[in-house]
């Protein structure tokens, strides 16, 4: 089974080695590729179909039909801002459509606050060699294709 991961923001897309987070950077939740979101209010949107199995102000996952989770991180220790500025669109265990918008946030305010607002988009326990076409450079709407998970 192939899923087809979309960015979750409008943005850069970047390799994970460049997130300033070791977790992130060192795949240790699992590979993917991160996006250096625009600046502005936006809207968050689900990378794939599914069930929403963990559900943050900063950060949420997805969980396909087949279990395939997918990790979306809005910004670095955006944890610390305690929820100010994200507003969710969604709750726990919804059912969502790929492009969906889950989360309205700001990374002009988290840049504000003193963290990094690039958006890991994390394929949750997949091997590095399970992904393909990673988007690693240049321009990606929100809702492109950032990686495929084979």
């Amino acid at each position: 089974m192939t899923t087809v991961v979309g960015s979750p923001v409008p943005g850069t897309a970047v390799p994970m080695s460049e997130v300033p987070d070791p977790v992130f950077a060192q795949a240790m939740v699992g590979p993917g590729v991160a996006v250096e979101p625009g600046g502005g209010e936006q809207e968050a949107v689900a990378p794939i179909d599914g069930t929403v199995v963990t559900l943050h102000p900063h950060a949420f996952v997805v969980a396909g039909e087949d279990g395939r989770g997918v990790l979306v991180h809005l910004g670095i220790d955006t944890v610390k801002q305690k929820g100010e500025g994200f507003t969710l669109h969604v709750v726990k265990g919804e059912t969502v459509r790929a492009g969906q918008p889950l989360i309205r946030w700001n990374p002009d305010a988290v840049r504000a606050a003193g963290y990094s607002p690039v958006v890991p988009v994390v394929a949750l326990d997949a091997p590095a060699e399970g992904l393909s076409e990673l988007l690693t450079g240049g321009a990606v709407a929100a809702g492109e294709q950032l990686f495929v998970w084979d």
